[in-house]
């Protein structure tokens, strides 16, 4: 087994985590219209359940407002349902051509608990990070036992603690710009 072999998996399991704390993170509203908020919102249609931009257009014409285009006329009271139904806390707006979100400006109190919320989602990618560091070292001293020599695999853990630590920064700087987009008024 080449040393390879072990760093190779960790780093496309660091790579997942800073791809999913990214695309979490997206979803985290900060004050601004954000198409990537509905992501996780799902309408039924036809009997199954999608994601609103499978049924309609989403667009952000200005900075605090998402409008909605559904392709069907008989989409928009399932996609006013799924949005008021969601996680969100905002109340569409529907004219009968366009359905509007308008995002509110954020209190200080909830920008504390988004900071927070996604500070909890940076400590989770860390944590994946860390994980997949450790696996690799354990791979590595197992194969020793196998005939890979000390001096290769003390290297090979070098390199794997390298790799942990470019990740835990790009994870600490992708937090930190969210945290200053969430903080800015």
């Amino acid at each position: 087994m080449e040393p390879k072999d072990y760093l190779k998996p960790a780093e496309e399991k660091m790579e997942l985590a800073v791809a999913y704390l990214d695309d979490s993170l997206a979803r985290i509203r900060a004050g601004k219209a954000n198409a990537k908020i509905l992501d996780g919102v799902k309408v039924d249609y036809y009997g199954s359940t999608v994601p609103i931009s499978n049924v309609a257009n989403i667009s952000v014409p200005d900075a605090r407002t998402i409008a909605i285009t559904p392709w069907e006329k008989s989409m928009f009271k399932e996609i006013e349902k799924a949005i008021i139904n969601s996680s969100l806390g905002i109340m569409p707006e529907n004219n009968g051509e366009v359905i509007r979100i308008t995002i509110p400006p954020l209190t200080e109190e909830r920008r504390r608990d988004l900071v927070k919320q996604s500070k909890a989602e940076a400590e989770q990618a860390k944590v994946s990070v860390r994980n997949a560091r450790r696996d690799a070292i354990e791979g590595l001293k197992k194969a020793i036992k196998q005939g890979m020599p000390e001096d290769v695999e003390k290297d090979a853990e070098g390199e794997a603690q390298k790799l942990h630590d470019r990740f835990m920064k790009k994870i600490d700087e992708i937090f930190a710009a969210k945290e200053k987009e969430i903080l800015t008024v």
